[in-house]
């Protein structure tokens, strides 16, 4: 599960992956003071200083968008973490997948990488780190893209990720705030990544387990682009630090629904349940339930170990996928075939006030 190396690197951080994320809470607060930029999507473009800004700041969607041409559309985003494993190599891949994600969940594909680093040399040797860039730069090659650049600083903690340049058709462009009243819900891959990764800080995770974590968070989430060229698909957000309740409940408020979730349906890592009950639960999914909880209705005597699994934090997670109901199954039978096994139908689009439903339907 290492390199071998004298030390870990997950000992040099205080947190790993997307567990490193500002609560909701905190970055709400932060940006607080600032103003909004609008969006296209929201105000006619008469009304705005940046007409062509079709996804802004205010959904807290998983991507910029710019309309170029009325046609053709850019997407930026950036990402990067502490390491979430200790393997130099699979800290790489798992960085670099997490940041193309977001241009794949915005319907686009990815066109080129520049690389965000930063290292605490004195603790790190070169090989170690010419192991990290070299795993980002292999997940981009899968991708198609170059890494075309990037910058890099000499930093306490070792930080790594990717900002993403893509491109999509502006009609396939699909947003968080984009679900609708009677759509089904899919989620296309396991939820327990944060839970996992608490455990390998405390050497407590099976090498099968180790196993399962890398092959879920080095699996690009390209099939994004794919489900954007289906009309029954409406919107499209990745599931990553807030946890599935907190990515849920930021495409709730975008779009104006409810969502319900069936707590029984969820995909879950094997291990899962077995070593949250045994306590392996990071800081993140506190601070997750602490910002967001008061917006989330859960159902009489909902067990602690399932309400942690729902705001744990999902460094390179799946997509959640808002689809009309008559087509889900079939989207969930062409997401596995995809390569997402894991990929279930997990609940429904209501109309209401924008909060999230957890029941026990199945």
């Amino acid at each position: 599960m290492s390199d071998g190396s004298s030390f870990r690197l997950t000992s040099l951080a205080h947190g790993g992956g997307c567990g490193c994320k500002l609560a909701p809470s905190v970055l709400q607060e932060l940006l607080a003071g600032q103003a909004a930029i609008p969006s296209s999507a929201h105000l006619p473009s008469a009304h705005l200083p940046f007409a062509h800004l079709l996804v802004g700041t205010e959904t807290g969607d998983d991507a910029a968008v710019w309309d170029l041409d009325d046609k053709t559309c850019v997407i930026a985003t950036t990402d990067f973490f502490m390491p979430v494993v200790d393997d130099p190599d699979h800290f790489g891949r798992i960085a670099a997948t997490n940041a193309i994600s977001d241009i794949y969940a915005m319907g686009g594909t990815p066109i080129m990488a520049l690389a965000i680093l930063g290292m605490p040399l004195e603790k790190i040797d070169i090989a170690t780190v010419r192991a990290i860039l070299q795993g980002g730069a292999a997940i981009c090659a899968e991708a198609g893209i170059p890494v075309a650049g990037g910058h890099s600083i000499d930093s306490v903690e070792p930080i790594y990720g990717l900002a993403v340049i893509g491109i999509a058709p502006k009609a396939q462009i699909r947003r968080n705030a984009d679900a609708k009243p009677g759509d089904a819900l899919i989620l296309t891959k396991a939820l327990g990544v944060g839970v996992y990764s608490a455990a390998l800080k405390k050497e407590a995770l099976a090498p099968d387990a180790y196993d399962e974590l890398i092959a879920s968070t080095t699996l690009l989430n390209r099939v994004g682009t794919t489900l954007a060229q289906d009309d029954a698909v409406h919107g499209i957000t990745d599931v990553t630090g807030f946890g599935l309740l907190g990515h849920a409940l930021e495409m709730a408020r975008g779009s104006g629904v409810t969502l319900r979730l069936d707590a029984g349906r969820l995909p879950l890592f094997r291990h899962a349940e077995t070593l949250i009950r045994q306590g392996f639960v990071t800081g993140a999914s506190t601070r997750n339930w602490a910002s967001y909880g008061a917006a989330i209705d859960l159902p009489a005597g909902f067990p602690d170990w399932r309400r942690q699994l729902l705001t744990d934090p999902q460094t390179s997670g799946g997509l959640l996928v808002s689809c009309v109901e008559a087509e889900a199954d079939r989207l969930v039978t062409e997401i596995a075939a995809a390569g997402y096994n894991a990929a279930r139908r997990i609940g429904r689009v209501e109309p209401g006030a924008p909060w999230v439903r957890v029941e026990t339907m199945a």
